[in-house]
Formats: structure tokens, sequence, C-alpha cells
């Protein structure tokens, strides 16, 4: 019998842990061949680490917002090294934040985003943010909203994003592509672990780039 255990099992013994949320500070090496090639922390979950890898992994979520990780990460280490990566800075001159995140595009709107963001990161006091305080913020929609919750703060919340509909409705363990409905069917099915969350989360994505990003989608794919 297919469960999502024994499908988080194969995509774990083909590609390995995945180590997410890369960081800029941290000298981690990529475990695969796509995205950033530095910044991930292979089996050490002791990530964020301080508030200002809480904040980065929050900017880095908004920015991923319709565009790849490589681009994402040219507009962080933009703000990093203009000292940027700060909610004050960003909300202080947010005409130079446009200029620093351009290579992630639609640079006018996420700049609006991160703004909304930061004031939002800054009212919280360092506390932990419900999802509904989350999915009030202009920008910050559920998968957003999650994958903030589960990176930046480890919380077990299951993060649902096109690969993983992809992948499980062209396996038919799901029939739907209601984000609720599969957010809701993951966590009810699997150990309510923010470690294993992020894993699996990550290997889908990996398991897509390799099988699901050209069509016919899923041809071949190893776990059927």
């Amino acid at each position: 019998m297919i469960t999502l255990l024994s499908i988080y099992n194969k995509l774990l013994n083909k590609y390995g842990y995945q180590g997410w949320w890369p960081l800029i500070e941290h000298e981690g090496n990529n475990p695969t061949k796509t995205g950033s090639i530095k910044g991930y922390h292979v089996n050490d979950y002791s990530f964020p680490k301080n508030d200002f890898q809480r904040f980065e992994i929050c900017i880095g979520v908004i920015l991923t917002q319709n565009t790849n990780w490589v681009n994402v990460e040219k507009s962080l280490n933009n703000l990093y090294k203009n000292d940027f990566l700060s909610p004050e800075k960003i909300i202080n001159n947010i005409e130079k934040v446009k200029e620093l995140i351009k290579p992630s595009g639609y640079f006018n709107i996420k700049a609006g985003y991160l703004f909304n963001f930061s004031k939002f990161y800054l009212s919280l006091k360092a506390r932990l943010p419900s999802r509904d305080e989350l999915l009030s913020v202009k920008g910050i929609g559920k998968e957003t909203a999650d994958s903030i919750l589960l990176y930046a703060y480890n919380q077990p919340i299951f993060v649902v994003d096109v690969y993983t509909k992809r992948i499980f409705n062209n396996l038919r363990i799901i029939n739907s592509i209601n984000y609720e409905e599969i957010r809701a069917f993951f966590e009810n099915e699997l150990p309510k672990d923010y470690r294993l969350f992020q894993e699996f989360h990550a290997l889908i994505v990996e398991h897509a780039k390799n099988h699901y990003i050209k069509k016919p989608y899923g041809l071949n794919d190893f776990l059927v």
C-alpha cells in the first residue's frame, strides 16, 4: 500500500536530506544540483538560531513568490551586502529596497509586501504569530504564511505548493487542488513533526524539478 510515509522514504533515499531553509551566513553546501550553492544545514534543525536568521527566512519566503531560488538568492545577497536585511531598514527606505530586490521580479509589488511584513514583524515583538495574523498581512497568502511558520518558526504546518498538487494528483493519492484539503490530508496522515514536514516539502520540490517541470508530468516517475 502506498502511504505518504512510504513516498517520503523513497524520496529521502533518492535525494537525501535537504537542509532547508538556506541562509546567507551559513556555509553549508547544497545537497543537490539545483537552487542555492550554499547555506543549507543538512540534519541540523536548530535553525533559525537568532532573530536575524528568522527575518531573513521570512523575507526569502516572500521573495520566492513567482520566481526561483536562484533569483531570490541574488536579491537576498543584495539586501545583505547593503545591510538591508532588517525590518527597520526596509521600512525606512523602500525605494532602495526596490532596487536591491530587482532580480526576484515584480520588485515594486514585492517591495510593498516586504514593507507590510516588516511593520507586522516589528509589531510581534519576537512572539510567534498565528496563521490568521500572517494571512491578514497584505501579500501573505496561505503558502507563504505556512512556509514562514514551518521554516522560520519550526511549526508543524505542511506547506502545499503547486508541485505537491501536481505530483500527488498524478499519483492519484489525492484528487483535489484545494489548498486546505490537501494540507489537512498531509497533516492527518503524517506524524506531526516540523522536521519531517520541512524535509518532505523540500524533497517534493526537488523531485518536481526532476520529473514535473516539462510535460508530460511524471513520466517514468519512480514513485509510481
